[in-house]
């Protein structure tokens, strides 16, 4: 964005058009409580070749997923390589925005680019519907959740997993606060999988959703099959949460497994890391609940001389219909990030997705039999994985990690921070960007720590 600066003079006639003889009386509104009373703490001004070298000072000290350091960390934000065309076409005029376009006759590029993101998840998700995208896939569990609670009025007890990303079950606990509604958790078992004799006996009559992340937070692939039949056996919905889609190159989709609705975080496949930004909401289910959906859903469609066209075919915000109804206070959509998803999906087309889900699956296997090979060091849960895992590690694990750290390692995450009862466990993710040589490099260090 341009810096444009407005002079005394400039202000003084924008404040005499609005009718008012000060700026500060444009906060009139706001109660004085919550007014700052004080000048705010900032430093000296710097001038602008300071200002750019303590920026690039600054910046010098972030930690990325590159060559120089082997990054090991996943545990919901993973590391992929984006080809550099993605980034090309996110500069093009025509795409620059976050916004999903009203004025369809306008707006063809950005609905065409935004269709065909759709019609791609929708085929890798396993769903007949996938909406416009939501902010992130922590947010759109939470809405899954509350869609879920829509479609079964008369049912009022949520259920999650304990191996779903518990910053995931933060969200939903935040935006289940306001109606009220409590989240039961299900513990997981020796295995690292949902526990599907606890699930069987918890389910009743009134249990409206089930969600479970797919791989889960600990990095075991779950038996979606035997726990959709359990929710369908007592009238509940299964909510799916795909933080790692690459896994879906090799694991069925979890639609086609008896999902009622899968969520997911797209940044991986398209954006990127970016220090922890911007994520990417995906959200799809069946064409007959759509209308209970959040967010908006374009449409294709045809005009008068029979061209192809597309529409907003369905906005559920309060903006567009009366508030009492609106199924979602939704007003942005990851319009980008949904873009760079389209292009780097058509990239890869469906076999070198298959492709990079082996290559990611091969590399975390080989990566576990190393890491489990040093003394001291083996898997802390049975259950299959695919390129996430879990290691128990007899020495301290923040030690470990420290000693990794120095030697240019990013060990993975210690699972004490989530699960105090697992404070010895490391979680430790390989994809394709992870070499022999930096599994080699962290095997030595744990060695030596």
């Amino acid at each position: 964005m341009r810096y444009i600066p407005h002079t005394n003079r400039d202000v003084r006639r924008m404040l005499e058009t609005v009718g008012v003889k000060e700026v500060n009386r444009l906060f009139d509104s706001i109660p004085d409580e919550f007014k700052l009373k004080r000048a705010l703490a900032l430093p000296e001004p710097l001038d602008e070749q300071s200002l750019l070298n303590l920026m690039a000072d600054l910046a010098s000290r972030n930690t990325t997923a590159s060559a120089e350091k082997a990054v090991f960390l996943g545990a919901g934000a993973y590391a992929h390589h984006i080809p550099p065309v993605v980034d090309q076409m996110l500069l093009r005029g025509e795409f620059f925005t976050a916004y999903t376009p009203y004025q369809p006759e306008a707006s063809q590029g950005t609905l065409q680019a935004i269709f065909e993101y759709q019609s791609m998840m929708a085929s890798l998700f396993g769903c007949e519907v996938v909406n416009a995208s939501m902010y992130d896939g922590a947010s759109s569990a939470a809405e899954a959740l509350l869609m879920a609670l829509r479609v079964q009025r008369k049912r009022k007890r949520l259920i999650v997993s304990r191996s779903t990303h518990p910053e995931t079950l933060a969200v939903c606990r935040t935006y289940l606060s306001e109606a009220e509604q409590d989240i039961e958790e299900l513990a997981f078992s020796p295995a690292g999988t949902c526990d599907l004799s606890t699930l069987g006996k918890t389910l009743d009559d009134d249990v409206a959703a089930v969600l479970v992340q797919q791989p889960d937070f600990l990095g075991c692939i779950e038996d979606l099959q035997e726990i959709a039949a359990l929710c369908r056996d007592a009238g509940a919905m299964l909510i799916v949460s795909v933080l790692e889609p690459v896994a879906l190159g090799v694991l069925r989709a979890p639609g086609e497994q008896g999902a009622d609705i899968v969520t997911g975080e797209g940044m991986g496949i398209g954006a990127g890391l970016n220090f922890g930004g911007p994520g990417l909401g995906i959200f799809g289910c069946s064409q007959k609940k759509a209308w209970h959906m959040p967010g908006r859903l374009v449409g294709q469609t045809y005009d008068d001389a029979s061209r192809r066209g597309f529409v907003l075919t369905m906005a559920t915000r309060e903006q567009h219909i009366r508030r009492a109804r609106a199924t979602s206070n939704i007003c942005t959509n990851e319009g980008l990030c949904t873009l760079a998803t389209a292009v780097y999906l058509s990239l890869l087309g469906k076999q070198g997705f298959v492709e990079l889900s082996r290559i990611n699956a091969a590399n975390a296997r080989a990566a576990c039999e190393r890491l489990c090979a040093v003394p001291g060091v083996e898997r802390a849960f049975e259950a299959p994985f695919f390129n996430e895992f879990t290691l128990r590690l007899e020495e301290d694990v923040d030690h470990v990690l420290g000693e990794l750290k120095r030697q240019g390692v990013v060990g993975g995450l210690a699972l004490g921070r989530f699960y105090p009862d697992y404070g010895d466990c490391l979680l430790v993710c390989a994809t394709e960007l992870n070499t022999a040589e930096q599994v080699e490099k962290m095997a030595r260090g744990m060695e030596s720590s």
